[in-house]
């Protein structure tokens, strides 16, 4: 689905998320900086006895120079590396994991109704999605609303997303497991992952997915 909008900076967005977070209430875990200046999940993960990566490590050095301007933010790793298991379910109910979408690059974004950050920066996603999304490459956002279906299915509907599918983890165990190795200081989180499964690069906190700068790193994400 085509979507239509004014690119926002970086600085917009968060000015935005802000009032959406006055309208909307703080109900769970907003988006805070990493607790130190190292790469997120660099030390954590090799801790946690995540598997070795298969990847290329050529891969993230031709994504490091891509993660400029808007899309700074996003860590990209020294080395390709293997996630714990995520598992989310359809808006169908199917039991998925990211092994299920194998072949395709994936920008994986973890997201809340009561997240203002998360809503704000939704319709660039689907933007990205319906500009980039192929065979190739795919946008995966995750909700972890917890409860049914209905809030998150009414927010995309009210918004007028539909080409992003609903994902869905009412455990919030993926927030969790991200959590643990590292990777997860609030919401939104996003997670570059190779056609291969092995995670590229990470990012806490929203961005402006329908940029240029995010376009040029996902073609590059495309590309590897």
């Amino acid at each position: 689905m085509s979507q239509s909008r004014k690119s926002l900076s970086t600085g917009a967005l968060v000015a935005i998320a802000i009032g959406l977070g006055a309208a909307v209430g703080a109900a769970g875990i907003y988006w805070k900086a990493s607790p130190s200046g190292n790469a997120p999940g660099q030390e954590s993960l090799a801790s946690a006895g995540a598997a070795a990566c298969k990847a290329d490590p050529a891969m993230p050095a031709a994504l490091k120079p891509l993660a400029k301007g808007e899309v700074a933010a996003m860590t990209v790793r020294d080395e390709p590396v293997v996630l714990p298991e995520l598992a989310f379910v359809s808006e169908q109910g199917e039991g998925l994991t990211l092994a299920d979408f194998s072949g395709q690059a994936l920008l994986v974004n973890l997201w809340a109704t009561w997240c203002a950050p998360c809503r704000a920066e939704m319709p660039a996603l689907a933007e990205l999605q319906s500009e980039l999304g192929d065979e190739d490459f795919k946008v995966l956002a995750i909700n972890i609303d917890t409860g049914d279906v209905a809030k998150p299915k009414a927010f995309l509907d009210e918004i007028g997303v539909a080409n992003l599918g609903l994902y869905r983890d009412a455990s919030m165990g993926v927030f969790n497991t991200l959590k643990k190795v590292g990777l997860a200081f609030g919401l939104p989180v996003t997670l570059m992952i190779g056609k291969d499964g092995c995670m590229l690069g990470a990012m806490n906190g929203p961005a402006e997915w329908a940029s240029a700068d995010a376009k040029a790193l996902v073609e590059g994400l495309k590309d590897i």
